[in-house]
């Protein structure tokens, strides 16, 4: 064969199809940027749009002294931006170096970091201001007979001063922000929302230094759309710039910490309470007096206010935290609006305990108030106790009930849905149907809760417990509310008379579960399982679940060894297990019957690997007392109405049924504009799997009306602890409501 020679490295160019032979290129050479590039990159980093100017400015107004700041904005900022104050002004002699980049006169070496008091310290708003803009500085000090204006452009003056008339203090004018910087400058221009931008930083310096008056005006407008005088009165400075109902709806919260190996701090401000109801949180944050932003803070928060009122309802936070200089970094953003903490996790988890202290302790007092009800013959009252007896020959007469007392709803209609409420029934009928389930509920009674029970002390001294703990207000809402309708995933709205709940159906369940267990010990009947379900298994999904990013096979063998353990530990108390609870557990270690705790109810069986591994796992074998307690509580969870795995297919849940075939493409409106929910079409759809989504949540919701609300009118007791919880919240009141719609 003819040799041939070695082939010549080639490379093909993708734009034109050429066949080029690559070369050896030289690495780029490095040089110094212009000073005037530099500057104008910094400048794009400290003043990012027009709000970021003036909160510079305002802070330089407050580091003067000033006791009045009045801010004049043009198109958002972009024409005009002007601030004045009456503070004690620039010296003369300082005008030359004053747009400078790093000329302050707040620290002179890098050690008074450690200690700085000031809102600004490092020389560059102003100075980065006349990089992006025209600025013209009017002043005068104490004393002087006459103040002096200058110009500046790219940090230097562009002429000398020159002597004016002033009044105290300083102005500073920017015109044509952004003048050279165009695409930023059109993005802006499109942008509606940078004055409103400006209102709300205004607002939050106004209700945190009282003793400053400020003002905010569009350019022309005779009324301000921010004005506050200096006041003594924190809540009066919220009441003039929020308005009448953020400041009657208000909580004062303080807390604090002077262990030094732990934290120092002290922190004063104001919450809503239950009472308040807004679509969107408003926190305002100062730290050692300066505005910054902690997303973990507001985070806690949130938690807390989610997990205690509706989820619709946002609170209004304002709080002012004190740390000692040496404690906070603020040099860690170039606007300043971020600081660094020391020890920021202890301090955050404290002021999260206050805050739900003094929250439950409002929802508390808000939630159960007691109503004396007037009762009629006009207004069927099937649950209260003065219906059982017959009324006084003096009643017979009708009385008039107020308006704002009356019950929209058919209380001897307990299961009634809204489009039941309108229903008309025959006054015998309404009799007859009150007896019928007078008898229903007592022969239910004596069927759901035998006499018989075991005679153990242990189940004894938990059902006294039980009976002990009840809280007597939540017991009458319970066993006379009316199911409305399900409010989302997790709370149910009751009314109760004339008040309107929002109950927490997974806790409710739960403990609704959890006493029912106890009160039918040894007495349940069986469901039994179509394929024998084998312990290890359930128990190696269960522990798969947990750790689902584990893919070491070392971590596999350890979960067998937990499922064996585990198996064997439940076959050896398999005995106990079936004669108290139901549960059989055959020879082979499989799981074949469970407990019927309510009637016509079934559990989510893709639950059951969980509730296996809580046998085995939480279930303290060797007191009596607790390992009944633990396994009843594991019986109540495995039970519990939890929402469906399936993310809820109505509303914006439907977006989760989406195919992912194709990727989405997100155009460039709706990436600014994200919270329009996006149209999903009918063949986008995953039919089968949103069938299965709505089939599981409609059960659920039958469920809740039907079986679990039903089952609480008998059986439930509520504990104390659900008054403190936010297991019950009341959302509305009819003679509240009353009220309100009085004065319109």
């Amino acid at each position: 064969m003819e040799k041939r020679d070695e082939p010549i490295p080639i490379k093909l160019d993708e734009e034109d199809d050429e066949i080029i032979p690559t070369t050896t290129k030289e690495p780029p050479k490095i040089h110094r940027l212009d000073e005037s590039v530099i500057n104008r990159i910094a400048a794009g980093e400290v003043i990012q749009r027009p709000v970021s100017a003036i909160k510079e400015l305002v802070e330089n107004s407050l580091d003067a002294h000033s006791s009045s700041i009045n801010v004049v904005v043009k198109d958002g900022g972009l024409k005009l931006i002007q601030v004045s104050d009456d503070g004690h002004g620039i010296r003369f002699e300082d005008l030359p170096i004053l747009c400078e980049r790093h000329t302050t006169s707040k620290l002179s070496k890098f050690e008074d970091l450690q200690s700085i008091t000031s809102m600004g310290f490092r020389g560059e708003a102003l100075a980065s201001m006349t990089y992006v803009g025209h600025v013209t500085v009017t002043t005068i000090t104490p004393g002087q007979l006459h103040g002096f204006r200058v110009s500046y452009r790219d940090g230097v003056m562009e002429n000398e001063p020159k002597p004016c008339a002033a009044v105290k203090g300083t102005q500073i004018m920017i015109e044509n922000l952004f003048y050279n910087m165009t695409a930023r400058k059109k993005t802006l221009q499109n942008s509606n929302d940078d004055y409103p931008k400006i209102v709300d930083l205004l607002s939050r310096f106004a209700i945190h230094h009282i003793n400053v008056g400020f003002s905010c005006r569009k350019h022309g407008a005779a009324r301000a759309d921010v004005h506050s005088v200096a006041t003594s009165s924190r809540t009066d400075a919220i009441r003039a710039v929020y308005g009448v109902s953020v400041a009657r709806n208000l909580i004062k919260i303080e807390a604090s910490d002077d262990d030094p190996s732990s934290s120092m701090f002290k922190m004063k401000g104001f919450i809503s309470n239950s009472n308040y109801v807004a679509k969107k949180i408003t926190m305002v944050l100062f730290i050692n007096d300066r505005l910054v932003e902690c997303s973990a803070l507001k985070r806690a928060i949130e938690i807390v206010y989610a997990a205690t009122l509706p989820r619709a309802s946002k609170p209004f936070v304002y709080m002012s935290i004190t740390l000692p200089p040496e404690h906070v970094d603020v040099n860690i953003h170039p606007t300043k609006r971020e600081v660094s903490l020391l020890n920021q996790e202890v301090i955050i988890e404290k002021i999260q305990s206050e805050v739900e202290l003094q929250l439950t302790n409002s929802n508390e007092t808000r939630v159960f108030e007691e109503q004396v009800m007037q009762s009629s013959p006009s207004i069927p009252v099937g649950t209260s106790k003065d219906s059982l007896s017959s009324p006084p020959a003096s009643a017979s007469k009708l009385q008039k009930v107020p308006v704002q007392k009356m019950v929209r709803t058919d209380a001897l209609d307990p299961a009634g849905r809204l489009h039941a409420y309108m229903q008309v029934k025959p006054s015998t009928q309404l009799e007859r149907n009150a007896s019928l389930n007078s008898v229903r509920s007592s022969i239910i009674r004596q069927r759901r809760n035998p006499k018989e029970s075991a005679d153990l002390t242990s189940i004894q001294e938990l059902v006294e417990e039980i009976d002990n703990s009840s809280h007597s207000g939540l017991l009458d809402i319970v066993r006379g509310c009316t199911y409305v309708g399900m409010a989302d995933d997790v709370f149910a709205l009751l009314q109760y008379k004339t008040h309107l709940y929002l109950a927490n159906v997974v806790n409710l369940s739960k403990e609704l579960m959890y006493q029912q267990v106890l009160r039918r010990f040894a007495h349940f009947n069986a469901i039994k399982l179509s394929d024998p379900a084998p312990l290890p298994e359930l128990i190696m999904l269960a522990l798969k679940e947990e750790d689902i990013d584990a893919d070491d096979s070392e971590d596999d063998d350890l979960k067998k060894k937990i499922a064996e353990m585990n198996t064997e530990l439940l076959k050896g108390k398999s005995e106990m297990l079936e004669e108290y609870f139901c549960i059989y557990i055959d020879p082979q270690g499989n799981l074949s019957r469970l407990p019927v705790i309510l009637d016509q109810y079934t559990p989510d069986m893709d639950c059951v690997p969980e509730f296996v591994l809580c046998l085995g796992n939480d279930v303290d074998w060797e007191d009596e007392k607790v390992c009944f307690q633990t396994i009843s509580a594991a019986l109540a969870n495995f039970y519990a109405m939890h929402p469906p795995i399936l993310p809820n297919p109505s509303g914006d849940g439907l977006q989760h049924y989406r195919r992912k075939s194709q990727p989405a493409v997100i155009s460039i409106d709706e990436d600014m504009n994200r919270s329009a929910p996006s149209e999903v079409k009918d063949d986008e759809i995953e039919h089968e799997l949103l069938a299965e989504a709505e089939t599981a949540w409609a059960q659920r919701e039958w469920s809740v009306q039907h079986i679990l609300v039903p089952a609480m009118r008998l059986f439930l007791k509520p504990p104390n602890s659900m008054a403190k919880d936010g297991t019950f919240v009341q959302v509305a009141s009819l003679e509240k409501l009353y009220r309100i719609f009085e004065r319109c």
